[in-house]
């Protein structure tokens, strides 16, 4: 399977199922993002990232996105089935390093019991 049809299924796009998490999801503010996940009993994860017009403009709206698109893929084996999360960036988080950011990305989902125990990427 190509990576483009694997995250197709991996990343949320209908704004339902967006809704959906943003009313029902569990809450988890950091100082570089907003994480808010719940349970829809799928068989895999899914992740969303929502960026609003506040962060600033079109390229560091997407260069956003992409960054946690990707701490999302790094992170994807380890994801417990089953979770729906989304991710709203903050502004710190361009001008933060990846290994600091990943770091508080892993931890954010161990509180949230997001990732499978034991499992370290």
């Amino acid at each position: 399977m190509t990576r483009a049809s694997e995250d197709r299924s991996f990343f949320l796009k209908s704004s339902g199922d967006i809704e959906r998490v943003k009313k029902t999801g569990r809450r988890l503010q950091t100082s570089l993002f907003n994480l808010v996940s719940c349970r829809p009993e799928k068989p895999h994860a899914r992740v969303g990232v929502i960026v609003g017009k506040r962060l600033g403009g079109a390229v560091i709206r997407n260069r956003a996105k992409r960054i946690f698109r990707e701490l999302a893929r790094q992170s994807r084996r380890q994801l417990t089935p089953g979770c729906d999360m989304l991710i709203f960036p903050k502004h710190g988080v361009l001008t933060t390093e990846h290994r600091v950011l990943r770091d508080m990305w892993l931890t954010a989902l161990r509180q949230q019991s997001l990732i499978r125990s034991g499992d370290e990427s």
